[in-house]
């Protein structure tokens, strides 16, 4: 498998969860301002949607938006720890957190990255995001992850969201379950190698 990448964009999270489940990838890096890979190519003509995460498979087929390509790592792996079994309450309480993520957090901070979008409207923006992350800060309270002591698909994702705060000058530094929650996911061994080979902390 082939993992199509930005540093510190939402790939990070399927980056991580690769790693944690022990398969055998390749990562390429894209530049998502010229939409050329790192091998010179038109990532374009490997998807039209033009983001990243992607996951080339083995056959040649692509599985692209973030949280499918957790669960499609994490079930080929039959890794039930990062995405539990099928049909357990444990498992829609992951996807109930990768929903949030994706519609609340993510979404959320597409406005702060928008140069065409008024300070006045970013800092209402901001307002409104950093709402929700009190609400996730309140979650953690008491619990190493998410949906408890397990980490998960959606572990990855919220570490890798939630690590854009300071690029856009949103200060979370209050939300003391958020910040160790940041602090225990980073020292995970996988993480670790994760943000080392995206070149976001030194080899």
């Amino acid at each position: 498998m082939k993992l199509f990448f930005s540093p510190g964009a939402c790939s990070l999270a399927p980056h991580i969860v690769l790693r944690e489940a022990g398969a055998a990838f390749t990562v390429e890096q894209v530049d998502l301002g010229k939409h050329v890979t790192a091998a010179g190519g038109d990532y374009y003509a490997v998807t039209p949607k033009g983001q990243v995460p992607l996951l080339q498979l083995d056959d040649g087929a692509v599985l692209s938006e973030g949280p499918v390509i957790c669960q499609y790592i994490a079930d080929q792996a039959g890794n039930t720890t990062l995405m539990p079994a099928a049909g357990s309450m444990a498992r829609y309480r992951v996807m109930e957190w990768q929903n949030y993520i994706t519609a609340e957090l993510h979404k959320g901070f597409s406005p702060l990255f928008n140069p065409a979008f008024a300070a006045d409207a970013k800092a209402t923006h901001a307002q409104m995001l950093r709402k929700k992350l009190v609400w996730v800060d309140s979650k953690l309270a008491g619990r190493d992850y998410l949906t408890g002591s397990d980490f998960t698909v959606a572990d990855a994702y919220l570490f890798a969201v939630s690590g854009w705060a300071p690029m856009v000058q949103l200060d979370l530094s209050d939300l003391v379950h958020l910040q160790a929650f940041r602090a225990r996911v980073a020292a995970r061994p996988a993480v670790h190698q994760a943000l080392q080979a995206e070149g976001l902390i030194p080899a």
